[in-house]
């Protein structure tokens, strides 16, 4: 499903050149669970920002379903984003002066929400368990719950794909465990892939398509194994 072919990626701090990826070629399967994983500063992020398109590559191409993402019109990489992808974050990105449902609901606020949109954002708060806290706003839910609400937000728009950038990050074992749990049921109900950077691996299953970076770089005992995976 997502292809990214020999991608680099510099940035500029003052005069001097970071180079957050060194030329990474990889795949990702449909409709699964994959996990980018390696130490802090190795790319990571990166990389998620990249296939998201909330960033652009210095060199290189990382096309989804075929299509190039550097093939797009802005207004087409704004649709993209915006129809295409549910983010998913360390910090849960939610505004404060919104209760659950309409922070759920937030992305389409500025154009009018539908009776349809209300009602599909109601069923999702309660698939991730959260049915009676809709009228909570985000400092009367815990860590875990203002997690589900964003997971609730990505899901609202049926994305192909689900980035999420370290989603347990701010959440202690047992939380991050039920997050993690309710990412993949919601995947495995919606067909979503699910592409996670984290550099903890202790939600990881056998199952899982997962790609290591260090450096930039693909770790070299993943180099071949990232190449030939097959995309869906």
């Amino acid at each position: 499903m997502i292809e990214v072919r020999d991608v680099t990626k510099v940035h500029q701090s003052g005069e001097t050149e970071v180079h957050a990826l060194r030329g990474v070629s990889c795949r990702f399967p449909g409709h699964t669970f994959s996990f980018i994983l390696g130490p802090s500063g190795s790319g990571k992020s990166s990389l998620l920002y990249l296939m998201g398109a909330l960033d652009s590559p210095t060199s290189g191409e990382i096309f989804v379903q075929n299509r190039s993402l550097a093939a797009l019109s802005q207004s087409e990489r704004d649709t993209y984003r915006r129809e295409k992808v549910g983010f998913v974050f360390q910090n849960f990105n939610l505004l404060k002066n919104l209760n659950a449902l309409e922070n759920v609901l937030a992305p389409y606020l500025p154009q009018g929400v539908t009776a349809e949109q209300k009602e599909r954002a109601r069923e999702l708060l309660k698939q991730v368990g959260l049915e009676q806290r809709i009228t909570h706003r985000p400092n009367q839910l815990s860590g875990g719950e203002q997690q589900r609400v964003a997971i609730a937000r990505a899901l609202l728009k049926r994305p192909l794909l689900i980035l999420a950038d370290e989603p347990t990050g701010e959440l202690d074992t047992e939380t991050g465990a039920e997050i993690f749990s309710c990412l993949r049921q919601m995947s495995e109900q919606y067909k979503t892939t699910v592409v996670i950077v984290t550099h903890d691996e202790r939600y990881i299953r056998e199952s899982d398509h997962i790609l290591r970076l260090r450096d930039g770089k693909l770790a070299e005992d993943h180099q071949a194994e990232a190449l030939s995976t097959d995309a869906s």
